[in-house]
């Protein structure tokens, strides 16, 4: 075979064993995140702060629940501006914790949702896009607190697992009640 013909087929063969690759590939699936919703989804409206007489009672009850529990964990309510009004850190409770719950809470009421939103979108719906948000922290135990169909504020507990936080925050949250 000639130098020439050597070359020439060199060079074609790509194109050759590629021509399958060029053929019509199926069309890419629709994007779930280009769905635009009727509604504003977590459209809660913020209302009057709640006061700290009542976010030590919200405290309380978390506090009480854990402690039957034998739990030890870190407990804070902020107010719908996201202000801390009230925090109970139990004793022994881990120091690293003090932040979270007060993290948890206030990311509950910024977002208008449980902080578990974020801990599922990430972990189940590989939207890890919420990693880059201002403020978001993906691990439950954050619940906003709405009375009369507005956000008051919200609780965050922090110590345990984030399945243990979830328990105590809705101890707090039935408090409302």
């Amino acid at each position: 075979m000639s130098p020439k013909r050597i070359l020439a087929a060199a060079v074609l063969a790509p194109f050759l064993v590629a021509t399958p690759a060029f053929a019509q590939a199926p069309a890419p699936a629709a994007n779930p995140m280009d769905n635009v919703p009727d509604k504003m989804p977590f459209d809660t409206p913020y209302g009057t702060p709640i006061t700290l007489d009542h976010a030590l009672t919200l405290i309380s009850a978390a506090v009480n629940e854990a402690k039957k529990r034998d739990w030890k964990l870190n407990v804070a309510v902020i107010d719908s501006g996201g202000n801390l009004v009230a925090f109970e850190r139990m004793d022994g409770a881990q120091l690293a914790s003090i932040s979270i719950a007060e993290h948890k809470a206030r990311t509950a009421v910024k977002y208008r949702r449980e902080t578990k939103a974020f801990e599922n979108g990430i972990q189940q719906g590989n939207l890890h896009y919420l990693l880059t948000l201002d403020d978001v922290i993906a691990s439950r135990g954050g619940i906003p607190l709405v009375v009369d169909g507005k956000i008051i504020g919200g609780i965050g507990c922090s110590g345990g697992t984030g399945s243990q936080d979830e328990v105590i925050c809705k101890a707090g949250v039935a408090a409302l009640k």
